[in-house]
């Protein structure tokens, strides 16, 4: 399927590895041009060097890339320095750390907010109205599974994501929904990532478990009976970037094999 997307450009966060990687990868792959951020700049490199490489690219996508924090002011400014306007925005931070709500003070608080709610707005207000101008847009948030189905060990980004995903039921839903621009949450269940096993570490020391014990009862605790990918959480962050999902806005897709049980 022609996903509608090529020439387009994208600008892909946390994409140096797992799930922001899997998205930049399936943009590039439909021909849409990329800037990708993370913090880590030698991992970032050596990921926009993949994405150079990747057989599947076609000729002349553009992928460049910016070391920085981009739930920083001055991250968000230096990616704006490189490229003003993007069509295509994915937004995604690392997840605030699992543990005990009684051991979190307001800075803890404070900043899950700030990296998983407060910047994807940031990113949403600086490039929406261009969006708009040109009559297309799409914003994607990687949110988690833990919105819908929160986790008792990672409060702090139930807390965070639940207040992102409030913001962008309403936004998602103004007159930008009848200009071209649609904003989705895609919600990742359990995928092999790092934040799975540091999750899966967290709950092994709370419960005096292995991590393979851990590993293997959440393993079993999904229909699918496997972890997802980083390449197929791309494709359908892809998906959801098409011009085929022009008349999807405003929902929260659940990616997660089948482990959230109810019905809506």
């Amino acid at each position: 399927m022609d996903l509608g997307i090529k020439g387009r450009w994208a600008l892909v966060c946390g994409a140096s590895k797992g799930l922001g990687f899997g998205c930049a990868q399936a943009l590039v792959r439909e021909g849409v041009h990329v800037i990708i951020v993370a913090r880590g700049a030698e991992v970032l490199q050596a990921a926009a060097g993949r994405l150079m490489a990747d057989p599947a690219r076609p000729a002349g996508t553009e992928v460049l890339h910016v070391a920085a924090d981009i739930t920083s002011t001055e991250g968000r400014a230096a990616v704006f320095k490189l490229r003003q306007d993007f069509d295509i925005v994915i937004t995604n931070a690392g997840g605030p750390p699992p543990g005990d709500f009684r051991q979190w003070d307001r800075d803890t608080w404070i900043k899950a907010v700030d990296a998983n709610m407060l910047t994807p707005i940031e990113l949403i207000k600086a490039t929406v109205d261009g969006m708009a101008a040109r009559g297309f847009g799409r914003i994607v948030n990687i949110t988690s599974s833990a919105v819908k189905a929160p986790i008792d060990i990672l409060g702090l980004s139930n807390g965070a994501r639940s207040g992102l995903t409030g913001f962008v039921a309403g936004v998602s839903r103004s007159k930008l929904a009848g200009q071209g621009v649609t904003i989705n949450s895609l919600l990742p269940g359990a995928f092999d990532t790092d934040r799975l096993r540091g999750t899966m570490a967290g709950a092994a020391q709370k419960t005096g478990q292995s991590i393979g014990a851990v590993a293997e009862a959440r393993r079993k605790s999904i229909p699918a009976q496997r972890f997802g990918t980083a390449e197929e959480f791309g494709a359908i962050c892809a998906f959801l970037c098409s011009t085929h999902a022009a008349y999807m806005t405003g929902q929260n897709v659940l990616a997660d094999g089948g482990a959230y049980p109810g019905t809506y």
